[in-house]
Protein backbone atom coordinates (compact mmCIF):
# COMPACT_ATOMS: atom_id res chain seq x y z
CA UNK A 1 0.00 0.00 0.00
CA UNK A 2 1.35 3.40 -0.99
CA UNK A 3 0.86 6.22 1.49
CA UNK A 4 0.79 9.70 0.02
CA UNK A 5 2.14 12.46 2.20
CA UNK A 6 -0.49 15.02 3.10
CA UNK A 7 0.33 18.41 1.64
CA UNK A 8 0.39 21.33 4.09
CA UNK A 9 -2.45 23.78 3.82
CA UNK A 10 -1.79 26.68 1.47
CA UNK A 11 -1.58 29.96 3.38
CA UNK A 12 -2.51 32.16 0.42
CA UNK A 13 -5.44 31.22 -1.82
CA UNK A 14 -5.25 34.31 -4.02
CA UNK A 15 -4.23 37.98 -3.58
CA UNK A 16 -7.89 39.00 -3.81
CA UNK A 17 -8.84 36.56 -1.04
CA UNK A 18 -5.99 37.77 1.16
CA UNK A 19 -7.10 41.38 0.73
CA UNK A 20 -10.70 40.43 1.60
CA UNK A 21 -9.58 38.45 4.67
CA UNK A 22 -7.43 41.32 5.94
CA UNK A 23 -10.25 43.80 5.38
CA UNK A 24 -12.78 41.64 7.26
CA UNK A 25 -10.37 41.12 10.17
CA UNK A 26 -9.54 44.83 10.43
CA UNK A 27 -13.19 45.98 10.27
CA UNK A 28 -14.26 43.25 12.71
CA UNK A 29 -11.50 44.23 15.14
CA UNK A 30 -12.53 47.89 14.97
CA UNK A 31 -16.11 46.91 15.82
CA UNK A 32 -15.05 44.80 18.81
CA UNK A 33 -12.57 47.36 20.13
CA UNK A 34 -15.24 50.06 19.84
CA UNK A 35 -17.72 47.99 21.84
CA UNK A 36 -15.17 47.08 24.53
CA UNK A 37 -13.67 50.55 25.06
CA UNK A 38 -16.86 52.48 24.26
CA UNK A 39 -19.45 50.45 26.18
CA UNK A 40 -18.13 47.54 28.26
CA UNK A 41 -15.40 49.31 30.21
CA UNK A 42 -17.18 52.71 30.77
CA UNK A 43 -20.35 50.99 32.01
CA UNK A 44 -18.52 48.32 34.03
CA UNK A 45 -19.94 45.58 31.82
CA UNK A 46 -18.22 42.28 31.18
CA UNK A 47 -18.55 39.76 28.41
CA UNK A 48 -17.68 36.09 28.17
CA UNK A 49 -14.75 34.19 26.75
CA UNK A 50 -11.19 35.47 26.69
CA UNK A 51 -12.39 39.07 26.48
CA UNK A 52 -14.34 38.66 29.72
CA UNK A 53 -11.39 37.08 31.50
CA UNK A 54 -9.16 39.90 30.24
CA UNK A 55 -11.59 42.49 31.60
CA UNK A 56 -11.58 40.78 35.01
CA UNK A 57 -7.77 40.77 35.14
CA UNK A 58 -7.64 44.39 34.00
CA UNK A 59 -10.09 45.33 36.75
CA UNK A 60 -7.63 44.09 39.39
CA UNK A 61 -4.48 45.24 37.55
CA UNK A 62 -5.58 48.48 35.84
CA UNK A 63 -1.99 49.43 35.01
CA UNK A 64 -1.83 46.66 32.37
CA UNK A 65 -3.51 47.40 29.04
CA UNK A 66 -6.38 45.05 28.24
CA UNK A 67 -5.01 44.47 24.74
CA UNK A 68 -1.78 43.04 26.14
CA UNK A 69 -3.69 40.77 28.54
CA UNK A 70 -5.85 39.50 25.67
CA UNK A 71 -2.77 38.73 23.58
CA UNK A 72 -0.97 36.77 26.32
CA UNK A 73 -4.00 34.59 27.13
CA UNK A 74 -4.38 33.74 23.44
CA UNK A 75 -0.87 32.31 22.99
CA UNK A 76 -1.71 28.69 23.97
CA UNK A 77 -4.86 28.80 21.84
CA UNK A 78 -2.79 29.65 18.77
CA UNK A 79 -0.82 26.43 19.24
CA UNK A 80 -4.11 24.54 19.29
CA UNK A 81 -5.20 26.28 16.09
CA UNK A 82 -1.96 25.31 14.32
CA UNK A 83 -2.32 21.65 15.26
CA UNK A 84 -6.03 21.12 14.65
CA UNK A 85 -7.21 23.56 11.98
CA UNK A 86 -4.36 24.58 9.71
CA UNK A 87 -1.65 27.07 8.91
CA UNK A 88 -3.88 29.54 7.09
CA UNK A 89 -6.32 29.84 9.99
CA UNK A 90 -3.39 30.15 12.41
CA UNK A 91 -1.67 33.03 10.62
CA UNK A 92 -4.86 34.95 9.92
CA UNK A 93 -5.98 34.44 13.54
CA UNK A 94 -2.65 35.84 14.73
CA UNK A 95 -3.25 38.86 12.50
CA UNK A 96 -6.82 39.17 13.80
CA UNK A 97 -5.68 39.08 17.42
CA UNK A 98 -2.92 41.62 16.80
CA UNK A 99 -5.45 43.85 15.03
CA UNK A 100 -7.82 43.70 17.99
CA UNK A 101 -4.93 44.34 20.39
CA UNK A 102 -3.88 47.38 18.33
CA UNK A 103 -7.34 48.89 18.14
CA UNK A 104 -7.99 48.25 21.84
CA UNK A 105 -5.01 50.50 22.56
CA UNK A 106 -5.91 53.33 20.18
CA UNK A 107 -9.72 53.36 19.83
CA UNK A 108 -11.62 55.15 22.58
CA UNK A 109 -15.17 56.11 21.71
CA UNK A 110 -18.10 57.20 23.87
CA UNK A 111 -21.63 56.48 22.62
CA UNK A 112 -23.25 58.82 25.19
CA UNK A 113 -26.15 56.40 25.77
CA UNK A 114 -27.31 56.52 29.40
CA UNK A 115 -29.74 53.60 29.58
CA UNK A 116 -27.82 50.49 30.66
CA UNK A 117 -30.17 48.07 28.91
CA UNK A 118 -29.72 49.90 25.60
CA UNK A 119 -25.96 49.86 26.14
CA UNK A 120 -26.01 46.11 26.75
CA UNK A 121 -28.05 45.48 23.60
CA UNK A 122 -25.81 47.77 21.54
CA UNK A 123 -22.67 46.10 22.88
CA UNK A 124 -24.03 42.67 21.95
CA UNK A 125 -24.86 43.76 18.42
CA UNK A 126 -21.49 45.44 17.80
CA UNK A 127 -19.46 42.60 19.36
CA UNK A 128 -21.43 39.98 17.43
CA UNK A 129 -21.04 41.84 14.15
CA UNK A 130 -17.31 42.29 14.72
CA UNK A 131 -16.65 38.68 15.67
CA UNK A 132 -18.88 37.46 12.84
CA UNK A 133 -16.99 39.51 10.24
CA UNK A 134 -13.70 38.08 11.49
CA UNK A 135 -15.06 34.52 11.28
CA UNK A 136 -16.19 35.21 7.70
CA UNK A 137 -12.51 35.53 6.86
CA UNK A 138 -9.87 32.79 6.81
CA UNK A 139 -9.06 33.49 10.47
CA UNK A 140 -10.56 34.77 13.70
CA UNK A 141 -9.79 36.99 16.66
CA UNK A 142 -8.50 34.07 18.69
CA UNK A 143 -9.99 33.16 22.04
CA UNK A 144 -13.19 31.14 22.03
CA UNK A 145 -13.45 31.67 18.26
CA UNK A 146 -10.69 29.08 17.83
CA UNK A 147 -12.55 26.53 19.95
CA UNK A 148 -15.77 27.28 18.06
CA UNK A 149 -14.14 26.64 14.67
CA UNK A 150 -12.64 23.36 15.91
CA UNK A 151 -16.03 22.12 17.14
CA UNK A 152 -17.71 23.25 13.90
CA UNK A 153 -15.20 21.38 11.74
CA UNK A 154 -15.11 18.25 13.89
CA UNK A 155 -18.68 17.96 15.18
CA UNK A 156 -20.72 20.49 13.11
CA UNK A 157 -21.67 22.40 16.26
CA UNK A 158 -22.99 25.86 15.49
CA UNK A 159 -20.45 28.62 16.18
CA UNK A 160 -22.90 30.84 18.03
CA UNK A 161 -24.05 27.95 20.24
CA UNK A 162 -20.46 27.10 21.23
CA UNK A 163 -19.71 30.72 22.09
CA UNK A 164 -22.95 30.94 24.07
CA UNK A 165 -22.09 27.78 26.07
CA UNK A 166 -18.47 28.81 26.77
CA UNK A 167 -19.47 32.33 27.73
CA UNK A 168 -22.16 30.98 30.02
CA UNK A 169 -19.46 29.07 31.89
CA UNK A 170 -17.36 32.23 32.20
CA UNK A 171 -20.39 33.90 33.80
CA UNK A 172 -19.85 31.71 36.85
CA UNK A 173 -16.40 33.24 37.28
CA UNK A 174 -17.73 36.73 36.63
CA UNK A 175 -20.41 36.30 39.30
CA UNK A 176 -17.69 35.97 41.97
CA UNK A 177 -16.32 39.46 41.35
CA UNK A 178 -19.26 41.43 39.92
CA UNK A 179 -22.77 42.25 41.09
CA UNK A 180 -25.80 40.23 40.04
CA UNK A 181 -26.92 43.21 37.97
CA UNK A 182 -23.64 43.18 36.03
CA UNK A 183 -23.98 39.43 35.46
CA UNK A 184 -27.52 39.86 34.09
CA UNK A 185 -26.39 42.57 31.70
CA UNK A 186 -23.53 40.31 30.65
CA UNK A 187 -26.01 37.55 29.87
CA UNK A 188 -27.86 39.94 27.57
CA UNK A 189 -24.63 40.91 25.80
CA UNK A 190 -23.60 37.27 25.35
CA UNK A 191 -27.01 36.16 24.06
CA UNK A 192 -27.36 39.03 21.58
CA UNK A 193 -23.77 38.71 20.32
CA UNK A 194 -24.10 34.93 19.77
CA UNK A 195 -27.26 35.45 17.70
CA UNK A 196 -25.63 38.19 15.62
CA UNK A 197 -22.55 35.99 15.05
CA UNK A 198 -24.77 33.20 13.69
CA UNK A 199 -26.53 35.69 11.43
CA UNK A 200 -23.30 37.16 10.06
CA UNK A 201 -21.42 33.86 9.64
CA UNK A 202 -24.14 31.54 8.34
CA UNK A 203 -27.30 33.58 7.88
CA UNK A 204 -26.38 35.07 4.52
CA UNK A 205 -25.04 31.75 3.21
CA UNK A 206 -27.90 29.57 4.47
CA UNK A 207 -28.79 26.63 2.22
CA UNK A 208 -32.23 25.04 1.92
CA UNK A 209 -32.96 21.43 1.04
CA UNK A 210 -36.08 20.86 -1.07
CA UNK A 211 -38.19 17.74 -1.70
CA UNK A 212 -40.70 17.91 -4.56
CA UNK A 213 -43.33 15.28 -5.37
CA UNK A 214 -45.15 15.93 -8.62
CA UNK A 215 -46.55 14.12 -11.65
CA UNK A 216 -44.61 16.72 -13.67
CA UNK A 217 -41.34 15.77 -12.05
CA UNK A 218 -39.45 15.43 -15.31
CA UNK A 219 -40.30 18.92 -16.54
CA UNK A 220 -39.65 20.44 -13.10
CA UNK A 221 -36.22 18.82 -12.86
CA UNK A 222 -35.29 20.10 -16.31
CA UNK A 223 -36.35 23.65 -15.42
CA UNK A 224 -34.36 23.57 -12.16
CA UNK A 225 -31.27 22.47 -14.08
CA UNK A 226 -31.78 25.08 -16.79
CA UNK A 227 -33.12 28.14 -14.93
CA UNK A 228 -31.69 27.85 -11.41
CA UNK A 229 -28.61 25.86 -12.48
CA UNK A 230 -28.72 23.54 -9.49
CA UNK A 231 -28.33 19.80 -9.45
CA UNK A 232 -31.36 17.59 -8.88
CA UNK A 233 -31.47 14.05 -7.51
CA UNK A 234 -34.38 11.85 -8.59
CA UNK A 235 -35.49 9.40 -5.91
CA UNK A 236 -37.90 6.59 -6.75
CA UNK A 237 -40.62 6.06 -4.19
CA UNK A 238 -44.12 4.71 -3.66
CA UNK A 239 -47.27 6.41 -2.42
CA UNK A 240 -48.27 5.09 1.00
CA UNK A 241 -51.99 5.21 0.18
CA UNK A 242 -52.17 4.81 -3.59
CA UNK A 243 -49.23 2.40 -3.85
CA UNK A 244 -48.40 4.13 -7.10
CA UNK A 245 -44.80 4.70 -8.12
CA UNK A 246 -43.64 8.25 -7.39
CA UNK A 247 -40.59 10.27 -8.37
CA UNK A 248 -39.23 12.56 -5.68
CA UNK A 249 -36.94 15.44 -6.63
CA UNK A 250 -34.29 16.49 -4.14
CA UNK A 251 -32.25 19.67 -4.51
CA UNK A 252 -30.19 22.06 -2.38
CA UNK A 253 -30.46 25.76 -3.18
CA UNK A 254 -29.38 29.05 -1.62
CA UNK A 255 -31.82 31.10 0.41
CA UNK A 256 -31.97 33.66 -2.42
CA UNK A 257 -33.12 30.97 -4.89
CA UNK A 258 -36.05 29.69 -2.81
CA UNK A 259 -38.56 32.19 -4.19
CA UNK A 260 -37.57 31.45 -7.78
CA UNK A 261 -37.83 27.70 -7.15
CA UNK A 262 -41.33 27.96 -5.62
CA UNK A 263 -42.59 30.06 -8.51
CA UNK A 264 -41.10 27.62 -11.01
CA UNK A 265 -42.74 24.58 -9.39
CA UNK A 266 -46.09 26.33 -8.93
CA UNK A 267 -46.22 27.43 -12.58
CA UNK A 268 -45.64 23.88 -13.80
CA UNK A 269 -47.76 21.98 -11.27
CA UNK A 270 -49.85 23.92 -8.70
CA UNK A 271 -50.83 20.61 -7.06
CA UNK A 272 -47.23 19.52 -6.37
CA UNK A 273 -46.13 18.61 -2.84
CA UNK A 274 -43.08 20.64 -1.76
CA UNK A 275 -41.11 20.39 1.49
CA UNK A 276 -38.43 23.00 2.26
CA UNK A 277 -36.14 22.61 5.27
CA UNK A 278 -33.03 24.27 6.65
CA UNK A 279 -29.61 22.66 6.48
CA UNK A 280 -26.94 22.74 9.16
CA UNK A 281 -24.12 22.79 6.64
CA UNK A 282 -23.53 21.74 3.04
CA UNK A 283 -20.19 20.41 1.79
CA UNK A 284 -19.70 20.79 -1.96
CA UNK A 285 -17.44 22.83 -4.21
CA UNK A 286 -20.40 24.61 -5.90
CA UNK A 287 -23.23 24.83 -3.38
CA UNK A 288 -21.34 24.26 -0.12
CA UNK A 289 -21.50 26.90 2.62
CA UNK A 290 -18.59 25.87 4.82
CA UNK A 291 -16.08 28.66 5.52
CA UNK A 292 -12.65 28.07 3.95
CA UNK A 293 -10.66 27.66 7.17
Amino acid sequence: MVHTKKQPQAIIISPKQVLLDVLLLVIGSIFCATAINGILIPHNFVTGGITGISLIIQKFIPSINIGFIYLVINLPLFALAWMTIGRRFFFFSVFGTLSLTFFLVFIHFNFNVEDKMLNALLAGVILGAGAGLCLRSSGSQGGTDILSVILLKRFSINIGNTILAVNGSVLLLISLYYSIEAVLYTMIIIFVSSKVINLVVTGLSQRKSVFIISSQWEKISQEILKDIRRGVTIIKGEGGYTRKEEHILYAVVTIKEIGQLKRLVNNIDPDSFVVISETLEVVNYRIGNQPHW
